[in-house]
């Protein structure tokens, strides 16, 4: 059983956070011409649409902007096949040489971002690859890290952060959850 313990971002929290990370995007590469985003389905598609969106407004660039879903990339492939629906990949430009700023809603373990760099190397050959994302709750497994978060919120192992935007869920707002057991 899982229970809200509270609403950490509302919809205007969120704006700003992407308003910001969109600013931070542009300070860090000065040279917009070998950008490319690229947003981790699902709710990392939406989010990177308005970054993208902010950036291209704010800069004057305009950068290719792709999605993808790791399903089948994941080392959990197997054993969590409660992906609601998957959706190919949607990366029709060239990678090679371009510095890949990779979306996503929460940063937890990394393997998710794992399994989205293992398949950004069936596009071609990145320059660089850096990680943006709305919420990093900790708790890494692997060795990543984010270069652009929107709100660092630590959790405990019985929290998760779930993280809605419009476009899926009708409404902007960032939860910690909290699973309970049924005994307790």
């Amino acid at each position: 059983m899982k229970k809200i313990k509270s609403r950490l971002m509302d919809e205007i929290q969120i704006t700003r956070s992407i308003t910001r990370l969109s600013h931070e995007i542009i300070e860090n590469n000065p040279d917009m011409s070998k950008i490319a985003m690229i947003g981790i389905r699902t709710r990392g598609e939406f989010l990177a649409r308005r970054i993208h969106q902010q950036v291209q407004k704010i800069s004057g660039a305009t950068l290719p902007l792709g999605y993808q879903d790791v399903t089948f990339y994941r080392d959990d492939f197997l054993t969590n096949l409660g992906s609601p629906q998957i959706k190919p990949s949607d990366i029709i430009f060239d990678l090679d040489d371009m510095h890949v700023i990779l979306i996503d809603d929460v940063l937890y373990t990394g393997r998710t971002i794992r399994a989205a760099m293992g398949e950004l190397f069936t596009f071609g050959r990145p320059a660089a690859i850096r990680l943006c994302v709305l919420v990093d709750r900790g708790h890494r497994e692997l060795p990543i890290k984010a270069d652009y978060v929107g709100k660092n919120y630590p959790t405990s192992l019985k929290e998760h952060i779930h993280v809605h935007v419009k476009e899926v869920d009708g409404v902007d707002e960032v939860l910690l959850m909290e699973y309970i057991e049924e005994n307790e």
